[in-house]
């Protein structure tokens, strides 16, 4: 995941990204520690160990791809440790894969039926797919490819997040029900990501980081 300046290091884009980052970590340190600590939210636990192996799969590879992917846009880290940016890149790949198999082997069992199922196996094929053109830019030497690939990557990845904040804002603050809200939630975590990193993309700015 080399080459030129990340697209989110510069200018206003560096806050972004901090936000972007401190959103992500606890939510990942909190997937990657739920299915092994009961304590963290004990029906959902109980609830999940009843589910197929895969479904740990899933949290596993999706909290670790959400812990490490925001810092992949870092340019300092980039700049300093180029070797470890590469690694790490691997790595975050890699969960991706992991994590998007195990979202689409669930997804046919999601809570809320059909518009819930087609909703996830849309996001986890679109995850897989932009994970593979991302790498697939990089082994063929297309440097500005594959970082807008991994923008829009990790805009799905970081649905873990918005999925989670907007449950809280649908069933908190305006009072839906759960099944109301997941069915909602279920395509709105995601879709408004792709919407804003194709936005950002297309930026006069970001073309200029990009030249």
């Amino acid at each position: 995941m080399g080459g030129q300046q990340p697209l989110l290091s510069q200018g206003r884009g560096a806050w972004g990204l901090a936000l972007v980052i401190a959103l992500s970590v606890p939510i990942a340190c909190y997937g990657l520690a739920f299915p092994f600590v009961p304590a963290l939210n004990p029906d959902f636990h109980a609830r999940l160990m009843g589910m197929p192996w895969y479904a740990s799969v899933h949290f596993l590879g999706s909290g670790l791809a959400l812990l490490i992917g925001g810092f992949q846009f870092s340019a300092r880290l980039r700049q300093r440790h180029l070797a470890l940016h590469r690694w790490v890149g691997r790595i975050y790949l890699g969960a991706v894969l992991v994590g998007g198999i195990g979202g689409l082997a669930i997804a046919g069992i999601a809570h809320g039926g059909p518009p819930t199922t087609v909703g996830f196996t849309m996001l986890g094929a679109l995850w897989l797919y932009s994970g593979a053109r991302a790498y697939g830019a990089i082994r063929a030497g297309d440097i500005d490819g594959h970082r807008r690939w991994m923008v829009r990557n990790f805009a799905l990845t970081f649905a873990a997040v918005t999925l989670r904040l907007e449950l809280g804002l649908l069933t908190g603050a305006l009072g839906w029900s759960f099944d109301h809200a997941y069915l909602t939630v279920a395509w709105l975590c995601w879709v408004p990501n792709l919407v804003v990193a194709e936005w950002w993309l297309l930026r006069p700015a970001a073309r200029r980081v990009a030249a």
